[in-house]
């Protein structure tokens, strides 16, 4: 990709606020998710990294975790499969000992032009790796889990607005949305606490691999900034929901979309 997305931390002083914290990162060899564990290892986390077979993506995400001191796991399988989501999960804690944090960030998306070109095929792909698994991952993650932890999921802007070329990612991340109110309900009780964030036009491999080179040239103008983010502007977003200062916070979205007002 030119330019290469920006995953490195603003230069700012650590503050410790995931000190000696295990976290756990759907589609964290790229994007968003490299972004978010980047984020995470220099706050103070150890952590383990799943991905579908970008094997040197996923290496590269490892060294930039591991610049900072820590340690990070990286795994690979598809977790549209529910077994495959049990034994990552189970590798995490054989690895660490311990989980304290969810990431739930891992997604696909298709673009068709009309309804009647998403088949059966593409519509239950972009389920089972977009909600799907967010069901897998967290019931196998949820035993391992107490007071203080935090599950976080990765919804979108198209959830809010819709869109019309991605009709069922769209459909997706609405039902996150609902996921992640409905969880938090659930869970408050045992004082786990479940948010999310709702990205809007983000500059990452998804990206070119789901555009035509024309969209790919005006991507994120349309918004108030008039410029996609860059996954390092939307990580602190999910630090800020990992870390106790957010700790009076269950079943919310945070919207870092570039202005775009979605009325939610």
């Amino acid at each position: 990709m030119k330019p290469r997305p920006e995953s490195q931390p603003a230069p700012h002083e650590p503050s410790g606020r995931l000190r000696n914290k295990v976290a756990l990162v759907t589609g964290g060899d790229s994007g968003i998710g490299r972004a978010v564990a980047i984020l995470f290892a220099k706050e103070g986390a150890d952590v383990a990294i799943t991905y579908l077979n970008e094997h040197k993506d996923a290496r590269d995400t490892k060294k930039q975790v591991e610049e900072f001191g820590r340690r990070c796991l990286t795994l690979a399988g598809d977790i549209g499969n529910e077994k495959k989501c049990q034994e990552l999960v189970r590798q995490t804690v054989r690895e660490f000992g311990r989980l304290d944090i969810l990431v739930n960030n891992a997604a696909e998306q298709h673009q068709q032009d009309s309804l009647e070109k998403i088949n059966s095929k593409q519509l239950e792909r972009t389920f089972r790796t977009n909600v799907f698994s967010f069901f897998f991952m967290t019931k196998a993650a949820l035993k391992h889990l107490g007071k203080g932890s935090a599950i976080i999921n990765s919804a979108s802007v198209t959830a809010y607005r819709g869109s019309p070329h991605l009709i069922d990612y769209a459909s997706t991340k609405g039902a996150i949305v609902a996921f992640t109110r409905s969880l938090a309900g659930a869970l408050a009780e045992k004082r786990i606490r479940v948010n999310a964030v709702a990205p809007g036009p983000v500059w990452t491999p998804l990206i070119p691999a789901s555009f035509k080179a024309k969209q790919v040239e005006k991507f994120g103008s349309d918004v108030p900034l008039e410029r996609p983010g860059e996954p390092n502007e939307i990580a602190p977003s999910y630090l800020f929901l990992a870390c106790s200062d957010s700790s009076y916070m269950t079943g919310q979205v945070l919207h870092p979309n570039g202005g775009e007002i979605v009325n939610a």
